[in-house]
């Protein structure tokens, strides 16, 4: 249990209050005054202003640098990142990079999901057993002026946009019902919203779900927790490749950070999007589902027949002749794309056709590799 003198009050206090309003206040507002259209709008329009700062913002532009934005987008962020209550943008990003730093190391981790589920959620922000973190993990934000202005300002801008302008605004759109109505609910109870989505990444997405990418820590990918953190779930791909600005990075998986981020770009106000090479990205998949596999095959208590090690060294073998393939069609086919000489735009038909087979055979030496590794665990009693 911590100890007494290590509650961090204002925290406390704050978290409780917020909470204890949403619990109570808001249900009374809802059944004395009803909820029209308007105020719900109003909380939806905060909501995903000040999550999406903390995900767009605070978290893919000044902790991990994966774009640059124009001082508008920054402005923004850094406006309604102070709405959301979670510091100041130096004071979040200098946690977040020494969390990514030190993830799942109790001593340094600020969040570690190795101290339990409630620490990792909010318990860390509640008994501050560790020292704040310094600023000298954010030396290159501190040349951003946007970014020490809001720094040092931080307290009097957060009640500004979290409180008072959603009171305002709902003041213009129904009088003092309106502006009761806007700071309860797109003030206070917007704001336990947004905090326990964000706390979610720290605690859930270390929790529950796969871990595609890598092993090497406790960030896991999860469909449900992208749904409710602006695509943040996919957690494990954040964790192995940081600096890409995507998150969910297949184009079936639900990131609306990302999507705005690259609308964004097609405006001209943010550029220079970081990505990971495709070919990096596989590589990680496989060597990921090999390590697994090969986990799998060492708690054998029964013997590998020579059947069965010559057919796992010729799947592997065959994985790697397709992936070092694919990688050479995927090399010639970015050369055809961006090439302006008419004898490679001559070829293109031909270069295209052979990525596609290149891309298909790897495909299918992927799945022959792990057909071999199955059956080699079903016959050793091994469950994958």
């Amino acid at each position: 249990m911590q100890a007494r003198h290590n509650v961090h009050w204002v925290n406390t206090l704050f978290l409780s209050g917020t909470l204890l309003t949403t619990l109570v206040a808001v249900p009374w507002y809802i059944w004395t005054f009803g909820l029209e259209p308007f105020q719900v709008g109003l909380f939806f329009f905060f909501f995903t202003a000040t999550a999406m700062s903390i995900t767009l913002g605070y978290h893919r532009l000044f902790s991990h640098l994966t774009f640059q934005a124009s001082w508008p987008v920054r402005l923004f962020t850094l406006l309604f990142g102070a709405a959301a209550f979670e510091s100041s943008a130096l004071t979040w990003c200098a946690d977040h990079r020494r969390h990514h730093k030190h993830v799942d190391h109790e001593e340094e981790d600020p969040y570690a999901i190795t101290k339990g589920f409630f620490h990792a959620h909010i318990g860390w922000l509640i008994f501050r057993a560790q020292p704040e973190t310094p600023l000298t993990w954010v030396r290159d934000l501190q040349k951003d002026k946007m970014a020490v202005l809001q720094h040092q300002y931080y307290v009097p801008i957060a009640i500004a946009m979290g409180f008072f302008l959603p009171a305002l605004i709902g003041y213009i759109g129904g009088g003092p019902v309106g502006a009761l109505g806007g700071f309860l609910i797109s003030g206070a109870a917007r704001i336990v919203f947004v905090h326990h989505t964000t706390f979610c990444i720290n605690s859930l997405c270390h929790w529950i779900g796969s871990r595609p990418y890598s092993g090497k820590c406790s960030a896991r990918d999860s469909f449900l927790m992208a749904l409710v953190t602006f695509g943040e779930g996919y957690h494990n791909y954040h964790h192995e490749f940081q600096h890409d600005y995507r998150n969910g990075v297949k184009p079936w998986q639900f990131d609306p950070t990302k999507w705005t981020i690259w609308t964004l770009s097609k405006l001209g106000l943010v550029k220079n999007l970081r990505t990971v090479p495709e070919e990096k990205i596989l590589r990680a998949e496989i060597e990921e589902k090999r390590r697994i596999l090969n986990d799998s095959l060492s708690k054998c208590t029964v013997p590998l027949s020579e059947t069965i090690r010559v057919s796992l060294d010729s799947a592997h073998e065959a994985l790697e002749n397709a992936l070092a393939n694919w990688q050479t069609s995927l090399q010639h086919y970015r050369e055809v794309a961006s090439s302006q000489q008419s004898e490679m735009a001559h070829r293109a038909r031909e270069i295209r056709e052979n990525y596609r087979k290149a891309a298909e055979n790897l495909r299918e030496a992927i799945e022959e590799w792990q057909r071999v590794h199955k059956s080699a665990l079903e016959f050793a009693g091994v469950r994958a």
